[in-house]
Formats: C-alpha cells, structure tokens, sequence
C-alpha cells in the first residue's frame, strides 16, 4: 500500500514508520527536516513539507491509498492550541484536494470519556498538556463532521509516552469512547503497540468514520 506520513520523525511517526517499512508498504515521510528522519529504506521518500501550505502538501501526498497524520504542533509551542487546529485541518483539506480517501489522524486521549466526563476537563488533568489535549479534543470534533473521507481518529490510552517499556508486543485490546484499563486499573500502551493498532487499522479497517482508542 501507498502511504504518506506526517509526522514521521516525531516520537509517533518514527515508529509507524518503522511499522510501515516492516510490513512492505511504500511510505512517503511527511516532515519539517528531512535530515530529523533516521530510517534507510528503498520503500521510503521523505519529502520537507509545511503542513499549512496545503497546495503543497497536496502534491506531496496525491497518489497516496491513506494517509496518517502523526502531526504535532510542539508540546512547547506557546501556540499549541491554535497551531494543531490549523494544521489538522489543512492536512484533511490537502488529503480532499489530493483525492485521497483514506485519513487516520493520531489524537490525544484527553477527549475520552470516564463517567460521561472527558478526561481534558478533569481537575488533575496535567496543566502542561492541557493546551494540545483541548485541541485535539476539539478537532475530532470538527472532523466529525467529515462526510467526504474515510476518516479514523485515534486516541492512545492514558499512559502513552517513553516511559512505557513493553515494547512491541503485538498485543492490545480495542474499545471506543473510553480508556482501555488492565486488571490493575491502568490505562497504558507502548509506541510501539500504538503503530501495531494503527498498521492494523489500515490494513483491515474496522472504524471508518469512528473514533478508537487501544490498551492492555
């Protein structure tokens, strides 16, 4: 399969990439610095592209069966809220100009739902990711709305983030609107499990137009 990347040299993107590659697909790396990208791989083009020039990013992507946006606005951006919102909904109209179907868009987990609450307007949610779990929250929203694309919005499991040592296990369980919680009563996945649910999505698609979250 044809896929373009975006993102695919932050923490995310680098490992679907390596997902991608692993299981044959032709990848085109979508990124700010082409130098940032570390795998060598025949089945791989990285392309140097700013997401807000959506002529461009169209070019870059066309011919594409999906795309997968890993995009991240810098969770150190003094203008994190409005940089994601404007640069995921300029991927979703180059992805339409493009002529490409098929988007799967990796979100945060503060818009799932506990007890018909969502997790971003809880009391401990952390303050430093509140500015980019709001946005993100805001933008599944607004691709709701999508009636063009088969669109896929993905929200990790609460722990989600390099501390998480399990590796690629290949195992994971799905769910909806809410946190996936083990016996223990955490919420956790690798990144690495993260692209194994996604490459998964991919190549058989069982939430088109639907929000999914993954966990032990």
């Amino acid at each position: 399969m044809k896929v373009s990347l975006i993102g695919a040299s932050g923490f995310v993107g680098s490992h679907l990439l390596t997902e991608l590659l692993n299981r044959g697909h032709q990848v085109t790396g979508i990124v700010r610095t082409v130098a940032n990208v570390k795998e060598n791989n025949a089945q791989l083009t990285v392309k140097a592209v700013d997401v807000l020039n959506k002529a461009e990013l169209s070019e870059a992507i066309k011919g594409s069966d999906a795309v997968i946006s890993a995009f991240n606005a810098g969770w150190t951006n003094p203008n994190l809220y409005e940089d994601f919102i404007a640069g995921s909904e300029a991927i979703q109209k180059a992805v339409k100009d493009a002529g490409v179907s098929r988007l799967i868009v990796i979100g945060g987990a503060g818009s799932l739902f506990i007890n018909d609450n969502q997790l971003v307007d809880g009391p401990d949610f952390p303050a430093d990711y509140k500015a980019g779990a709001t946005a993100a929250r805001d933008y599944l929203n607004t691709i709701k709305k999508e009636t063009e694309l088969d669109w896929t919005f993905f929200s990790p499991a609460i722990e989600m983030h390099p501390g998480i040592t399990t590796g690629r296990t290949g195992q994971y369980r799905l769910g909806s609107e809410s946190p996936i919680f083990d016996e223990a009563g955490r919420s956790s996945l690798s990144v690495q499990d993260l692209a194994v649910a996604i490459v998964d999505e991919l190549e058989q698609p069982k939430h088109l137009k639907q929000r999914f979250t993954a966990g032990y």
